[in-house]
């Protein structure tokens, strides 16, 4: 019987699979079945997941998948060239649940179906509220860490565009992993969450709240090692932003730091501030 592959760390034991290390974490008691239409390939499974460790066990086909005679509109040469003028639509079915991050599943059949169409799904889900945060601040920061503007409560959806165009930022001139020289335009951005939602909102009474200061990276052209492909290069980013740092100072440190892409991984170089009213 076919081993079941999860991770970049499993080892195999005959029918089972044993992964431990994934940055992936959950708890989960999944019962599958196979998911493609070829008889001979594919298989059942049992897996139970705890933070880090799985356990993935290959079993008979003690569940079938969900299978639907399709009949298309081919045309002649193609039905004669397959002798039939149908198809087998399969999804797998699944039984059991899962809990990632505050969410959790519920399987109780067949899952997938066609894209974007997910009432022919038969799962359910939901944010566990007592494992929750609540977003309740969002602010901007001016040159030098000073407080400018607070997203107040109702307020429309242009309303941080409109305030973060009016927001004071600062400009930097860098050379790209390829020696193209462009320019990045930076702003100070905090964000704040208080744990627990819905009627569990009191649990913030015993949690310390969570701040983000991150620095907005705005850059005036493509960058990074895809640049220029169909994916195309990265055009904005943040960085969260260290203790009593400001924008050059974060920036820098971006700078410094090696950068992951698709293909290989890269570094940009930093090459001056641009004083306001100067020509990058």
């Amino acid at each position: 019987m076919r081993v079941s592959r999860w991770s970049d760390h499993d080892r195999y034991f005959g029918p089972f699979t044993w992964a431990y290390g994934s940055s992936y974490r959950t708890c989960a008691v999944v019962l599958r079945s196979r998911g493609d239409d070829d008889e001979d390939s594919g298989q059942c499974t049992f897996r139970i997941s705890l933070g880090k460790a799985t356990l993935i066990v290959a079993l008979p086909g003690i569940v079938q998948p969900f299978r639907r005679k399709v009949y298309p509109k081919w045309d002649a040469e193609t039905v004669h060239r397959l002798g039939r003028d149908w198809y087998w639509d399969v999804d797998p079915r699944q039984y059991g649940f899962s809990l990632n991050e505050g969410h959790l599943s519920v399987y109780y059949g067949r899952t997938g179906g066609a894209p974007m169409d997910s009432s022919v799904e038969q799962r359910w889900g939901c944010f566990l509220p007592w494992t929750q945060w609540r977003h309740i601040r969002h602010s901007l920061y001016g040159l030098g860490g000073e407080h400018v503007w607070t997203e107040p409560k109702g307020s429309k959806w242009n309303a941080y565009h409109e305030a973060k165009d009016a927001c004071p930022s600062v400009s930097f001139a860098f050379k790209d992993f390829d020696g193209q020289e462009l320019t990045a335009t930076t702003l100070i951005e905090e964000r704040e969450w208080r744990f627990g939602t819905g009627w569990f909102k009191w649990l913030s009474l015993f949690r310390p709240r969570k701040v983000r200061r991150s620095l907005d990276i705005r850059f005036s052209g493509e960058t990074g090692t895809e640049k220029g492909s169909w994916k195309g290069g990265t055009i904005g980013t943040s960085i969260d932003m260290l203790p009593g740092e400001l924008h050059e100072a974060a920036f820098r440190r971006y700078c410094d730091e090696e950068h992951r892409a698709k293909y290989r991984p890269y570094k940009v170089t930093f090459l001056s501030r641009i004083e306001a009213g100067a020509k990058p």
